[in-house]
């Protein structure tokens, strides 16, 4: 995560809100901020690191790097390939999925079809973001919702019963504009009298976007737990997108079970899109919250419209 902590006061200088009010309706108390000089690889790289370091691999033992980002470094080449260089990782191909908030679940799964169909090895998924070069800081809907940040795993081939046992993707290309950048792609390009009105940052329709994520989050969440053979009653945790604590409380209600079995980061951190499961996933890990063999639900949801789930056999 980047050092600097923007909290919910720093908002009412320049915005018609409050502390009270940002905590109430989101559930964000801090976000990170990266400065002008840290990227989006350079955060992916940090954590990265540290998830090579934990699980004890070498860099030549990495066979391909997923990165799930919308705020890439550059439009070409992928995110991906600089972090491979920073990282001096020389056996390794590497490659960007643009997904969203849905971004590092889709990584995720994708690995594991790389790993079952024997491809691959050893590989890493990170999910990295600097929202803050997206936001507009004058739009009172958005503005406090949005952090940086990123969070990496290492995924290997296992003959344990292990790893992810079931996924499910789909997507709604028709409500793309519940969550999008209008400006700044070959569709809709800069001009030369671009007047840098927010059009060139995210813009969302929150409430529409509440209803849908819930409902299918929920159904996603229940399409894996099926689909392995599972019930709720199995599941040990469930660590999902941090975009909105109203979102999260809404899907647990949904599922039937206590917010004491769901992971919430979202008080510090805000909304990181692709980070946010990786990095929510590692503060269960360190505090101890997952043991071998327990069964990790996973649901996310994003612009696109995309959203994921994987059911985890930790």
């Amino acid at each position: 995560m980047p050092p600097k902590r923007m909290i919910n006061n720093d908002f009412t200088e320049t915005l018609d809100t409050s502390d009270e009010w940002i905590y109430s309706h989101t559930g964000i108390r801090e976000r990170r901020i990266a400065d002008e000089n840290l990227s989006t690889s350079d955060m992916a790289v940090k954590a990265i690191q540290q998830a090579l370091e934990m699980s004890g691999y070498s860099s030549e033992e990495i066979d391909i790097i997923i990165v799930g980002t919308s705020t890439s470094d550059y439009r070409m080449p992928s995110t991906a390939c600089v972090i491979q260089e920073k990282l001096n990782l020389p056996n390794a191909a590497a490659f960007d999925v643009v997904s969203a908030c849905a971004g590092f679940l889709n990584g995720l799964i994708v690995a594991k079809s790389f790993i079952e169909s024997g491809t691959y090895k050893n590989i890493i998924v990170v999910g990295s973001e600097k929202l803050s070069s997206v936001t507009n800081y004058d739009d009172r809907n958005t503005s406090v919702l949005f952090g940086d940040g990123a969070g990496a795993v290492i995924v290997t081939s296992d003959n344990n019963s292990r790893g992810v046992l079931s996924s499910f993707i789909k997507s709604d290309g028709t409500k793309r504009k519940l969550l999008w950048i209008p400006v700044g792609g070959v569709e809709n390009p800069y001009m030369p009298d671009f007047q840098f009105d927010g059009s060139d940052k995210l813009q969302m329709n929150g409430p529409e976007l509440y209803r849908l994520a819930v409902r299918e989050m929920y159904n996603a969440s229940v399409k894996v737990i099926e689909d392995a053979g599972a019930s709720i009653e199995d599941i040990s945790l469930i660590v999902p997108h941090q975009a909105n604590i109203r979102i999260i409380e809404g899907l647990a209600k949904r599922l039937k079970v206590n917010m004491d079995k769901v992971v919430v980061n979202i008080e510090k951190y805000g909304n990181t899109s692709s980070a946010s499961i990786p990095l929510a996933l590692d503060k269960a890990n360190r505090a101890g919250r997952i043991k071998a063999g327990d069964l990790v639900l996973t649901v996310a949801f994003g612009g696109g419209l995309i959203w994921a789930s994987a059911l985890i056999k930790w």
